[in-house]
């Protein structure tokens, strides 16, 4: 067995006059891409750096390529491959390769714990090496693994055997998605069923898959994955899983996660051979995004009276953070007559090199900030990294995101369907539910935090007979029950978008004022912040208890104390942790859905109320020695 290695390379900046400067991520991989038709050489230079190439002007190569070197003769040469893309002509690219020669046997396979990989509905691991203390877990042939136990659960979940199931697969901008993508291909077509790659989509893209008639597009597919992990950095990835019946659910994926242990417990060097050519035989791609565009397209002009272009007039930026959402200004703004320019990090980059792709992200939010007052625009859209999650900033500047965007779109919703419950997590403000319910005349019901959880509630409650059209959180995953209760960051623009366009259309007032003024009776916290309390599992204090039941006891100990105060006063209808009001505020003490933590939110008139609202909780967490009480501390502790 040759020594191989599997690198990811990532345009760092590229102009008209300068050539390429590529950074190369190593990553020690088993499975590897195949080779194509063109080839370039050279020497391998002492100690660990290999060398260094520059690709010939008629080299046509894409901003994100793979590479990988394999060993010849006494090791002193090298080739190296490259994945081709299409670029533009006349194009260098400047390649330095730094690695350490490694003789392992790329097709053993190490000890992967599955359960460790999943997040809630999600499947998320660590999939570039580079970060020290994160072990590669989402390897290639786990990767494979799991796609292939997806199939194996679609399979049993479909009551038609008598065809093979189509998959559809879409990935982020993330570094390693290529190579996962080929994973997952390898996966689906080893357990028997076609595979459909989108390449860079959404995740919203990938579920609109599944419902979407369009039989040259292979739609409707019968399953989908999407290969992101959100706003998480570089060397992260996952999985999420679609079908016509929406996402999975937490036990839907512990299911697939056990399949994929026994499965990849099977893998042998002629089981990845035969995926490997089974993958080539049913590998057919498109350009869903076209489809998935055009709809969004189609939902503004329907709003907007058919007209073509409702956005004519209208100066609106985009705010990408080099995830998957680049899109959204060339193919959904200026079809419907939006100037976009200034738009901004639209170009995919996987290191996310200018911000976190987050939308509650700081200096994300300042940024889009930033250009939406340097551009005088009329509104600014941004999103995190797979699209599923969006915030905006109107004309002055001021940000769309948390309360404000749930409270928008609660007003836009009611003015629908009067009367509705929104549906939203734990951590929305008391001045939310006021103007919901006292402002809107609708019904707010909190949830727990989870997005799908808040999405399974609302769902639950409609079925229930409880009307409900809307569920989100103030993270910025959003779902309307019109729009199949998907969370679609995209969508979620769309419908700003359309009662834009609608007020344009109807000759009211123009620019983003229409939306401002729509939540201008809004009851917002002068003061707000959240602290999170670790609790240390291996302290003695929490002994042969789970983080859990540790955490629980705490909650357990802070509603007695409560209990016994007279300014404070517990919520009368929570369903999450320990909530209560006073000091003219609130604070929400509860545990993390996955990690050892104890977040606590607090909003309150002021500061001083708000540290006489940590203080009544830090009486009661002093006494747990396993949990980390700094943060408190230093919050109560300091002035003003």
């Amino acid at each position: 067995m040759k020594p191989h290695f599997l690198f990811h390379c990532l345009k760092e900046r590229h102009t008209s006059a300068a050539p390429w400067h590529v950074t190369i991520m190593p990553h020690l991989g088993k499975r590897l891409l195949a080779a194509p038709d063109s080839a370039w050489q050279f020497n391998v230079g002492s100690g660990a750096r290999l060398g260094s190439v520059r690709l010939p002007t008629s080299s046509s190569f894409g901003s994100e390529m793979a590479v990988r070197l394999i060993g010849t003769g006494n090791n002193s040469h090298w080739k190296a491959f490259g994945t081709r893309h299409s670029y533009r002509s006349g194009a260098q690219a400047l390649i330095t390769c730094s690695a350490t020669l490694s003789n392992v046997n790329l097709l053993a396979v190490e000890k992967i714990d599955f359960k460790k990989l999943q997040n809630g509905s999600d499947i998320r691991g660590v999939a570039i090496p580079g970060v020290e203390g994160e072990p590669v877990n989402l390897t290639e042939s786990a990767t494979e693994a799991i796609a292939a136990a997806f199939s194996q659960w679609l399979f049993d979940k479909t009551d038609d055997g008598s065809r093979r199931l189509r998959i559809a697969v879409g990935h982020d901008s993330r570094i390693s998605a290529n190579m996962l993508q080929s994973a997952v291909a390898r996966g689906i077509a080893g357990a028997g069923s076609d595979v459909v790659l989108y390449g860079l989509a959404s995740t919203p893209a990938m579920f609109n898959s599944t419902i979407t008639q369009r039989e040259d597009f292979f739609c409707p597919v019968d399953g989908s994955i999407m290969i992101t992990a959100s706003h998480l950095p570089f060397n992260r990835n996952g999985l999420k899983f679609f079908t016509n019946a929406g996402g999975l659910g937490k036990l839907d994926i512990t299911d697939i996660l056990s399949r994929a242990a026994k499965i990849y417990n099977k893998f042998s060097e002629e089981n990845l051979k035969f995926t490997s050519e089974a993958a080539e035989k049913v590998i057919k791609r498109v350009n869903y995004m076209e489809q998935y565009t055009s709809d969004l397209v189609g939902a503004v002009r329907r709003g907007a009276r058919g007209e073509e272009r409702p956005l004519e007039g209208f100066h609106i930026i985009v705010d990408a953070g080099n995830g998957a959402g680049g899109f959204f200004a060339g193919s959904v703004l200026e079809p419907l007559g939006a100037v976009t320019k200034g738009s901004q990090f639209l170009e995919p980059d996987g290191l996310f090199p200018n911000h976190i792709p987050n939308p509650e992200d700081k200096k994300a939010m300042d940024a889009i900030t930033k250009a939406v007052i340097n551009q005088k625009a009329d509104l600014g859209i941004i999103f995190d990294t797979d699209v599923d999650r969006a915030a905006a900033v109107d004309s002055n500047g001021q940000e769309l995101n948390r309360n404000r965007l749930i409270a928008l779109l609660s007003a836009i919703v009611l003015a629908e369907h009067p009367r509705t419950t929104i549906v939203t997590d734990s951590v929305t403000s008391d001045g939310l539910t006021h103007f919901i319910e006292n402002k809107l005349g609708g019904k707010h019901h909190r949830f727990k935090r989870g997005y799908k959880n808040v999405i399974d509630e609302a769902i639950r409650l409609d079925a229930a007979g409880e009307e409900t059209h809307l569920a989100i959180e103030t993270s910025g995953h959003g779902a309307l029950k019109e729009n199949h209760w998907l969370d679609d960051g995209a969508y979620l623009m769309v419908k700003l978008l359309i009662k834009l366009a609608a007020a344009k259309v109807a000759g009211e007032t123009k620019g983003s004022s229409v939306l401002s003024n729509l939540i201008g009776e809004l009851k917002e916290a002068e003061f707000a912040t959240e602290l999170r309390l670790k609790i240390d599992e291996s302290h003695p204090d929490v002994g042969a208890r789970t983080f859990r039941d540790y955490g629980e006891e705490v909650l357990k100990q802070l509603e007695q104390r409560v209990a016994s105060d007279h300014v404070l006063t517990k919520a009368p209808v929570n369903y999450e942790g320990v909530r209560v009001s006073g000091y003219g505020g609130w604070f929400l003490l509860r545990l993390s859905l996955h990690d050892p933590v104890l977040p606590l939110n607090i909003e309150a008139p002021s500061k001083a109320a708000a540290v006489q609202l940590g203080n009544a909780v830090l009486a009661v967490v002093k006494n747990f020695e396993a949990l980390d009480t700094t943060a408190l501390q230093k919050f109560v502790e300091t002035p003003e």
